[in-house]
């Protein structure tokens, strides 16, 4: 019985090296270089255009009558995993640098009406295992890209504002893998890349007093299908029971829902949001027993007319938890409980082995913390430069993915764990152009 599960728990791990390249779980901390420089806040403090996403409502806080503002972050990942292999068979992706593309723009069609137009790659993931050493890579190839499009309308009256972005959101998913075979010309199994497009929205609303802006942001959530990827990879271990039918293909951006609050003292702005992640509620993800992710952003800026500076810091717990793992004699209670005498049965009664090996190979999501830094420098009254660089410390996860004690021989054994390394760096640049 144990190298029959050890041979499915393998094949689990193979398939389940997608590598979630992204922040918060599997969403930019961010997006744009001035809310990526001040930890993600951009709930209750406006950066123009580039509010779009986070919340329309502060368009209005365009600098003059239109705002351009294009770029991008260079995004360099680092992910490895030792498969279950107690740290003697390490490897780590070779997919380790994506670009994410920015673009926004918005008017001010009066003293009350903004509107604007953008597009933003909002999350993505990958990875390159087809050099991997370790059998349980499956010299795996993945690639998810998320697109979102948006027209931003804002109303603005008596320091009150109120905004909605309607959301076009594309992804591109492909998963590749060589059922453990490491000859590049195995075909292997994989439906080739699946796209989708869905709608969503963003709402926003803020409101200043003196001194202080108050914000709040709700964004939709976005289901996405991407035909034949999910359920054709899952659909191999539907025979050996690891899965009681093959995944559905679906895989939803989750809604989130923010407040933020903002303080300028003269060149000074301290600002702080709080957002809620609704994994809890999201196709695929939930699947996956991912928790509701609490986020926190702390933001600083010094600004003079010639350029300014900025400071963040940005946590959110894992999303990832213990599924609820069994050791060998919790598989046999459960098997007994109900009336199953068939040592080929072990898999079904393993489920939460089965999700942890997936959310730690295949999503793992783990990174936490958020340091960052940047600034404007401005050219001119028309042109000015904004950089951010943001820094997620290596954060390390390990959780049981198959029980102790499979052979039935009288030598004790451990539990076999899974340990995941993630860390992350990030360069964002951002040019714009106000008139």
């Amino acid at each position: 019985m144990k190298n029959r599960i050890k041979l499915v728990v393998v094949a689990v791990v193979a398939l389940s090296t997608t590598s979630v390249y992204a922040t918060n779980g599997s969403v930019l901390m961010g997006i744009g270089a001035k809310a990526r420089a001040m930890g993600g806040v951009g709930i209750g403090v406006g950066h123009g255009a580039e509010s779009a996403l986070v919340n329309p409502a502060l368009i209005t806080t365009i600098k003059k009558e239109n705002e351009i503002s294009f770029g991008g972050t260079i995004f360099m990942p680092s992910v490895s995993t030792d498969g279950g292999s107690a740290g003697t068979m390490s490897d780590e992706s070779a997919a380790d640098l994506n670009v994410i593309p920015a673009v926004s723009i918005a008017t001010k069609i009066n003293d009350n009406f903004y509107f604007g137009i953008g597009m933003w790659g909002t999350a993505g993931m990958g990875v390159d295992y087809r050099d991997a050493t370790n059998p349980g890579a499956m010299a795996m190839v993945t690639n998810l890209q998320i697109m979102q499009f948006g027209v931003p309308l804002a109303y603005t009256r008596n320091n009150f504002s109120v905004g909605v972005t309607p959301v076009l959101q594309y992804g591109a998913l492909d998963m590749n893998y060589n059922n453990g075979n490491q000859d590049a010309n195995y075909a292997g199994t994989g439906a080739g890349v699946a796209q989708d497009l869905s709608m969503g929205y963003s709402l926003g609303l803020s409101y200043t007093i003196a001194d202080v802006t108050i914000g709040a942001s709700y964004k939709s959530q976005i289901d996405m299908e991407y035909k034949g990827q999910l359920s054709s990879a899952t659909a191999p271990f539907v025979s050996s029971g690891v899965f009681p039918m093959a995944m559905a293909d679906e895989l939803s951006t989750p809604a989130e829902i923010g407040f933020g609050l903002s303080y300028k003292m003269n060149q000074h702005t301290f600002a702080v949001d709080y957002k809620m992640i609704q994994w809890e509620d999201a196709k695929g993800y939930k699947d996956f027993a991912w928790k509701n992710q609490n986020v926190i952003a702390l933001g600083y800026e010094f600004e003079t007319k010639a350029y300014a500076l900025r400071v963040g810091y940005n946590y959110a717990k894992s999303p990832i938890e213990d599924a609820g793992a069994m050791t060998l004699a919790q598989v046999g209670s459960a098997m007994a409980a109900a009336g199953d005498t068939n040592p080929a049965n072990a898999p079904k009664y393993m489920g939460g082995n089965a999700l942890n090996t997936f959310n730690l190979a295949g999503f793992p999501g783990i990174v936490e913390s958020h340091i960052t830094v940047g600034g404007t420098y401005a050219f001119n009254d028309t042109v000015s430069l904004d950089l951010a660089l943001a820094i997620a410390p290596e954060s390390v996860t390990k959780l049981r993915t198959m029980p102790a004690d499979m052979d039935g021989d009288t030598q004790p054994e451990t539990d076999i764990e899974t340990e995941v390394k993630h860390s992350q760096t990030s360069v964002t640049f951002q040019l714009n152009y106000n008139f």
